[in-house]
């Protein structure tokens, strides 16, 4: 006997996939339904995601963590006030670390404003603030001194903009990405409950069940 051809066995498969989907969708329970719709209603009541709250700290963390190495270098450098007084009173492009302080805070203002209290689902700030840091640290390691005073001239451009694609990255392919998915997750299933609810008591399985034949149809009368 000839096997069926390949299209006719995808067609086959699509229709039985396509009537399987139609009574998944029907025999789920509305009670299950409801709760799922509860607790999706749940997270977007809580204002804002998991992800997105992660991505805020990580944003907090960077502006911290600049902080604590600007610091650190101020420190070093021959005590804290001396060194404040000559990178922020007399401020130089070529010698200060100053600006990449100012970087972060400008980093963190931005995506905070953005993401966490307008809770925009748009790339357009995060490629803001990654494009001015990483031209602005370019610019700044080509044109300064800085790789003329000790670790911190290697240091703190480096982790500046190490961090900046970081948060470009888990924004891009986690935060935006996870919340598209939650909310189709949710359209769905209110979807089926829509569904479900114009059919009393919803459909079961047993109503796609054919009855078995009768005796009066199986037996064949004796010539």
């Amino acid at each position: 006997m000839n096997p069926l051809p390949e299209d006719m066995e995808n067609i086959l498969t699509g229709s039985q996939s396509s009537h399987a989907s139609v009574r998944d969708i029907h025999s789920i329970n509305p009670t299950q339904l409801m709760a799922r719709i509860e607790s999706y209603e749940g997270r977007e009541k809580k204002g804002i995601s998991d992800v997105r709250r992660t991505f805020c700290l990580f944003v907090t963390f960077d502006l911290l963590f600049v902080t604590l190495l600007w610091i650190i270098e101020l420190n070093v450098n021959g005590g804290i006030e001396n060194t404040l007084e000559r990178e922020v009173v007399q401020y130089d492009y070529y010698s200060s670390y100053f600006d990449i302080f100012l970087l972060a805070v400008f980093r963190f203002k931005v995506l905070i404003l953005a993401y966490a209290v307008c809770r925009l689902r748009h790339w357009w700030a995060i490629a803001l603030t990654t494009a001015v840091t990483s031209a602005f640290l370019l610019a700044k390691v080509i044109l300064s001194k800085l790789f003329s005073q000790g670790a911190f001239g290697y240091v703190l451009p480096i982790i500046s903009f190490i961090l900046a694609w970081i948060e470009t990255w888990f924004l891009d392919f986690k935060v935006l990405p996870q919340e598209a998915e939650e909310e189709n997750r949710l359209l769905i299933v209110q979807d089926a409950s829509e569904r479900a609810a114009l059919i009393p008591g919803g459909l079961s399985d047993g109503q796609f069940y054919s009855p078995p034949e009768s005796e009066a149809d199986v037996e064949k009368p004796s010539s």
